[in-house]
């Protein structure tokens, strides 16, 4: 029963992952950020899912690193998002979630050649958690 079960979550897995894929097919794709951020949510979703699920730690894996995915490729496309705006506005943005817990800010710093450098912060519950200078380009 275990296997077919197993198996049974797979192909539904997969085939979320081709709808994913697919549903925005004549729309610009993700960025690079997002793809990043999913990384790493995948990674630390499946990490913490498989040491909270006690009964099934492969179960909690794979939900952990679905959810973890999905929130840090959200994260990931809305600071990428954020940058391309300041740089095309030359003004500050700010992106705040609907409870207002995680917020986005990203400043224009310099222009470098045909770039821009801006300084993204990232904050959650009101502190600050990180800072990244980088360069946008279009």
């Amino acid at each position: 029963m275990l296997q077919k079960s197993s198996t049974w979550a797979a192909m539904v897995a997969l085939l979320a992952l081709l709808v994913t894929l697919t549903g925005c097919a004549g729309m610009r794709g993700p960025s690079e950020a997002a793809y990043q951020g999913g990384a790493v949510g995948a990674g630390v979703g499946a990490a913490a899912g498989a040491m909270l699920d006690d009964k099934n730690s492969w179960r909690g894996g794979v939900i952990g690193a679905g959810l973890g995915a999905v929130l840090g490729g959200a994260m990931g496309e809305i600071s990428d998002r954020a940058a391309r705006e300041a740089a095309a506005k030359n003004q500050p943005v700010v992106y705040t979630n609907a409870p207002g817990t995680q917020r986005v800010e990203v400043a224009p710093e310099r222009p470098k050649g045909n770039c821009q450098i801006v300084v993204e912060k990232f904050y959650e519950n009101g502190q600050l958690v990180k800072e990244v200078e980088r360069e946008v380009c279009d």
